[in-house]
């Protein structure tokens, strides 16, 4: 090497280093243009736009976001901007400018304007996770096609004609193998036992028989996914990131698997209807939207109902008079049987009210879905404000599940409080946005209340338990349990 290659060598690492300066010059220019940015949207008639702050360079305000907070309050993020600039302000998480609503007639006006002046939209660290060619990301007639497909398993029809007797079945023998067992973390047992169900009717998987190899992979998944995506080596992110590829790999194997059968045997289960309509001449998705479709299926129908089913034995031990009057409910409808032991029906299912009124009051305190996320497609003035076209709107429920207008002593687990407020019709209201709202509204609801409530009936009717350890719930920003919930179970003389 000669002396001016030398030369030109040493000089290669000042002149990135000068590169990587000069774009973080940039980068940080920009940020703090962007910080002070006008107070008035002269493109919007001049109206104000919400107050707020950018927080730190590159960053903006994801590690406060991220931040634990006890569950069944505010989130402390919320609550200390809500005090300093209002229902409605801006901030910066994960590189996007977002504008918060806090605010339940905005957060309802959003739901209402849905594919008219707002759209669905959510992070690209968020996307990454659920799959870019998710449901989530088609409009229209296209949304309106996918959704009627899940409806065929997830919709009242079938819930009442196939899957409440899977669901029972399926409750009876998780309840039954955890007898015997000095102690049971909750959540994780009843995701697995959710699972089962799910994985079974969608692609006829059998957890018994696979070693759950598919059901570690999405462990691995949940892990990682609401910690902060930073998507390196070590990371929790990285490790969800490591855990999705295995699913999409062992969905991508099961998908080719059953196409070259397609059409020599009936249809069995969801995957099935989705050979189907790739089939069609103009399909409403590709093979990739199909298995993000089946992913994000799998995944949101056992992750959250877990989570709701451990918030409410948590809220349920520390409350003896609501488990007692469940009791009495469930053991009405079994007393009221020729044979005890005989199926549950559909008449029995509706018939649970207060079981009903528990399941709404622990979603409401759980806040099991901490944010949601949308994109105004036109300029919207609204509480004084300008939302101009493009923002991005980050709405937070917990506002409206724990207004003290609405909800007396919001933050006490009260599921009396239901029988003199009308549960939302069709799973939503202004004031109730457990599984969304509006156009977008959770397809799985009646199938996560159905798991919910026949889960308790099997449980109360035939079992008690004893707490060991853990139950405490946080915020983080999507409800977490520590320490898990550990129980012990015991049949009732």
């Amino acid at each position: 090497m000669n002396a001016r290659s030398k030369d030109g060598f040493a000089l290669l690492p000042l002149s990135v280093a000068a590169v990587i300066a000069a774009c973080l010059l940039h980068l940080l220019l920009k940020w703090r243009s962007g910080d002070r940015r006008p107070t008035y949207d002269q493109a919007a008639g001049g109206c104000r736009l919400p107050p707020g702050s950018r927080g730190l360079p590159l960053i903006g305000e994801t590690i406060q976001f991220f931040a634990r907070s006890t569950s069944g309050d505010l989130p402390a993020f919320f609550k200390r901007r809500l005090e300093r600039y209002g229902p409605v302000f801006r901030m910066n998480m994960i590189g996007e400018d977002l504008i918060v609503s806090l605010d339940p007639e905005l957060n309802n006006f959003v739901f209402q304007q849905e594919e008219r002046l707002f759209q669905i939209w959510y992070p690209n660290s968020f996307m990454r996770i659920i799959g870019a060619d998710s449901i989530i990301t088609t409009l229209g007639s296209s949304h309106k096609h996918i959704r009627n497909l899940v409806l065929r398993l997830f919709g009242p029809e079938n819930l009442r004609r196939a899957m409440l007797q899977e669901v029972q079945k399926t409750a009876q023998a998780s309840l039954l193998s955890w007898l015997g067992r000095p102690s049971i973390e909750l959540k994780e047992a009843v995701s697995s036992m959710i699972f089962s169900v799910t994985a079974k009717k969608l692609i006829s998987y059998d957890s018994s028989t696979s070693d759950g190899k598919m059901w570690k992979q999405y462990d691995a998944f949940i892990r990682g996914l609401l910690a902060f995506p930073l998507c390196v080596p070590g990371t929790a992110f990285y490790k969800c990131m490591q855990g999705r590829k295995n699913v999409m790999k062992m969905l991508k194997e099961l998908l080719d698997e059953r196409k070259k059968v397609a059409g020599c045997q009936e249809s069995i289960d969801f995957i099935d209807v989705l050979i189907e309509e790739l089939k069609e001449e103009k399909p409403a998705m590709d093979e990739n939207a199909a298995l993000d479709l089946i992913f994000l299926l799998l995944f949101a129908s056992f992750e959250t109902t877990a989570s709701a089913i451990t918030a409410v034995l948590t809220f349920l031990t520390d409350n003896p008079e609501a488990l007692e009057e469940l009791t009495e409910e469930h053991n009405y409808i079994q007393n009221r049987r020729a044979d005890p032991n005989s199926e549950i029906t559909w008449e029995e299912y509706k018939s649970m009210k207060f079981t009903s009124h528990v399941i709404h009051e622990a979603l409401r305190l759980a806040n099991i879905a901490p944010v949601m996320f949308r994109k105004a497609t036109a300029d919207v003035h609204i509480k004084g404000f300008a939302i101009p076209k493009g923002s991005k709107v980050m709405i937070c429920p917990s506002t409206v599940h724990l207004n003290p207008v609405v909800y007396k002593d919001p933050n006490i687990f009260n599921p009396w409080r239901w029988k003199d407020t009308a549960e939302p019709a069709g799973g939503a209201s202004k004031d109730f946005m457990a599984f969304g709202g509006g156009l977008r509204l959770c397809v799985g609801a009646d199938f996560a209340k159905l798991q919910m409530a026949i889960f308790l009936h099997c449980l109360i009717t035939k079992y008690r338990w004893k707490a060991i350890k853990g139950g405490t719930m946080v915020l983080s920003p999507g409800l977490r349990f520590p320490e898990g919930f550990h129980i012990q179970l015991f049949p009732k003389p």
